[in-house]
């Protein structure tokens, strides 16, 4: 636990100002912070690569607060009675005589996300520092700003062969940087990412990498066979561990509890397992290969946000005058491909980025439906949206891909999948390492030519065709799956998993968060006529109650 009042310095940054480096090795890290505020809080900020977090409070009380541009590592603040206090956990401020409320709006962000995006967290005044941003807290005044906002080198060209091999070898240095003399280790998945960084590991760290990987026994769930692929093909030192619904229900309350706030992203249950078993196995550092899709386009969201582009490429009068009215006019609207056609206009016709909100969950579903009208009356149904609109402003590039990455470098990353890996391999007593977010990669990425990222509808084409003859083709042409878990197969079909999804939401239900009768319905019907797609919103629900029975369980109801 930190302590909120001292000053601390976290992860490995690299200052690239050679003065401050230099103090970094001689005195330490903090040292070489006090030394960089010295050219204010942004600039800073500004000069560290790498991971990290920075709390520092000097004599006068003046206080800086720095993470990374993708938030590796995390700060939350909370000022009280005047004074700013922070630690690496939201829970480590809410705690003791001036603890913090459960905050009504991050719970309505949290179904609505599945996590709850920084910079609000669960309690109320109690606040994470986003991803690239710094804070200042200065005579009784926090401010808080970006140090480093994403600029993209949109007219930006590359020669394939040099930016080939420049590629190959920033590989192998991120990589190489992330190995710390232990037992060379990484998740695998089986995808392209995940088999990179175990190849890369053979080609630099002087062995084949231990890896590890999850499976399912659901059909459509299970990844194996490519993490097998990539095994054989590297020579990897490989382990397999196939998780079951009696293991959902062993470790659902341990994982939900561990997290300072509620998190739903079901993922983190097999990554815990992975993360597990790899620390059963003598590895105390586990690589991880999240940030490829977002640095170099592999996400299937991007090539399908180009198709719908594509209709505002139709000269306006075709669109109002011709097509629109075309696929609205009945009863030729109700044919099925003038039905897909209409709905395709529908979805087009939205700004971005609230067309990739298209099929939210819970929009889906209805705010109405799922929540007491009493819980609505409490907070803002419009606050997401309106902060996704600002995130993806902030970019500077004219490329809707390239706004689409940084847009998920926030969300995706930053709130999302990097939590997720950090807070599952701390659970496992496992150190975790995410090389494809090397600076120097970023650097590459920002540079990189939009149609290397998206080639047509090609995803991640400069990605791939630089790692071919490295890679296995069948991984290179395999389609994005990831450590996706069968949670609502399980949850239909298992009597104690279904029995623990229905307790928790039994509980969840008195608390006047979300409506008792959608509750039941959910378990009842929804789940079981289509469980795949049911299951996320049973599984969301069912963490948040798990979160609040362990961190606060005698709240009583919320609205």
């Amino acid at each position: 636990m930190t302590d909120p009042q001292a000053s601390f310095a976290l992860g490995s940054p690299r200052f690239r100002d050679p003065r401050i480096a230099r103090l970094a090795v001689e005195q330490g890290d903090l040292a070489a912070w006090r030394a960089a505020l010295e050219l204010g809080a942004q600039a800073a900020a500004s000069l560290a690569d790498g991971e990290f977090a920075v709390a520092l409070r000097e004599p006068s009380g003046r206080t800086f607060l720095a993470v990374d541009r993708f938030a590796i590592r995390t700060i939350c603040y909370r000022v009280v009675d005047g004074r700013l206090r922070f630690a690496v956990r939201a829970d480590e401020l809410a705690e003791g005589s001036a603890g913090a409320d459960v905050d009504r709006q991050a719970i309505f962000d949290y179904v609505y996300f599945h996590v709850i995006p920084a910079p609000r967290t669960i309690f109320e005044g109690v606040f994470r520092l986003p991803a690239g941003h710094c804070a200042l807290f200065e005579n009784g005044r926090l401010t808080v700003a970006p140090y480093w906002v994403p600029e993209f080198d949109d007219s930006g060209s590359l020669s394939m062969l040099s930016a080939r091999a420049e590629f190959r070898q920033l590989l192998q240095d991120a990589v190489a940087a992330q190995l710390d003399g232990s037992k060379p280790a990484c998740f695998l998945s089986g995808g392209t990412d995940s088999s990179t960084v175990a190849g890369m590991i053979g080609v630099v760290g002087g062995r084949p990498a231990s890896t590890y990987s999850i499976g399912f026994a659901a059909e459509g769930y299970d990844e194996m066979e490519y993490a097998r692929l990539a095994a054989r093909h590297f020579k990897t030192e490989h382990h397999e561990y196939y998780v079951t619904p009696e293991d959902l229900v062993a470790s659902i309350p341990t994982v939900a509890a561990h997290y300072d706030q509620p998190f739903g992203n079901s993922s983190a249950l097999p990554a815990y397992y992975c993360a597990r078993m790899a620390r059963d196995d003598g590895v105390t550092r586990l690589l991880a290969g999240d940030g490829g899709d977002e640095l170099f386009g592999g996400n299937t969201r991007y090539a399908k946000q180009r198709v719908f582009g594509w209709y505002n490429d139709v000269p306006a009068g075709i669109r109002h005058g011709l097509l629109e009215p075309l696929f609205k006019m009945a009863p030729m609207a109700r044919a099925p491909l003038l039905r897909k056609g209409a709905s395709y206009i529908d979805q087009a016709r939205v700004p971005m980025p609230d067309r990739m909100q298209t099929y939210n969950l819970l929009g889906r579903m209805g705010v109405g439906n799922v929540f007491t009208a009493d819980f609505l009356a409490a907070v803002d149904a419009e606050g997401p949206q309106r902060q996704q609109r600002e995130v993806w402003q902030a970019a500077r590039t004219a490329s809707v891909v390239n706004r689409m990455l940084a847009f998920d470098w926030r969300y995706t990353l930053a709130d999302t999948d990097l939590p997720k890996v950090c807070g599952t391999a701390e659970l496992a007593r496992v150190g975790v390492g995410f090389p494809l977010l090397d600076p120097r990669l970023l650097a590459f990425s920002l540079r990189l030519p939009a149609q290397g990222k998206l080639k047509g509808l090609k995803l991640r084409w400069f990605f791939k065709e630089a790692l071919r003859g490295f890679l296995p083709q069948q991984i290179i042409a395999k389609k994005k799956q990831g450590f996706g878990l069968p949670f609502g197969v399980w949850a239909a079909r298992h009597d104690t998993l279904h029995r623990l999804a229905a307790d928790s939401l039994g509980s969840l239900s008195t608390r006047g968060i979300v409506r008792p009768a959608f509750l039941k319905q959910l378990l009842d019907e929804y789940l079981q006529v289509h469980p795949g797609y049911y299951g996320e919103m049973v599984w969301i629900l069912m963490m948040l109650e798990q979160w609040m029975q362990a961190h606060r369980p005698g709240l009583g109801r919320l609205a």
